[in-house]
């Protein structure tokens, strides 16, 4: 299993959400509001200096089996980027377990 973990930006989440209903079997999502800053180079290109400090923005969480992460990842590069900067990042994680507190199955049953 593999937890995918995208940070991007507020107004991507209903196209996001839109294409994931398009994915056959599709586990879900948590959806929380976090706030950051990135880096940038300056117009040497060696130096990193903060942008505009706390940009509002949305972390997705996806618990998957291993053969859909892909699909998930292709679909949020696609459907959530602007091509401008702060489109955000996506994290793939292993999962060790999953357990379902009200039935105590574990695994992909648990998700």
């Amino acid at each position: 299993m593999k937890m995918i973990i995208a940070v991007i930006q507020p107004f991507m989440l209903n196209r996001l959400t839109a294409e994931f209903e398009e994915i056959t079997d599709f586990p879900g999502l948590s959806v929380s509001e976090v706030r950051g800053f990135g880096r940038k180079v300056d117009r040497e290109g060696n130096r990193f200096t903060a942008l505009d400090p706390y940009k509002t923005k949305l972390r997705v969480e996806i618990v998957a089996n291993d053969e859909m992460a892909e699909t998930i990842v292709e679909a949020i590069q696609t459907h959530a980027r602007t091509g401008n900067h702060g489109d955000g990042k996506i994290f793939v994680l292993p999962v060790e377990t999953v357990v379902r507190i009200q039935t105590g199955e574990t695994g992909m049953q648990a998700v």
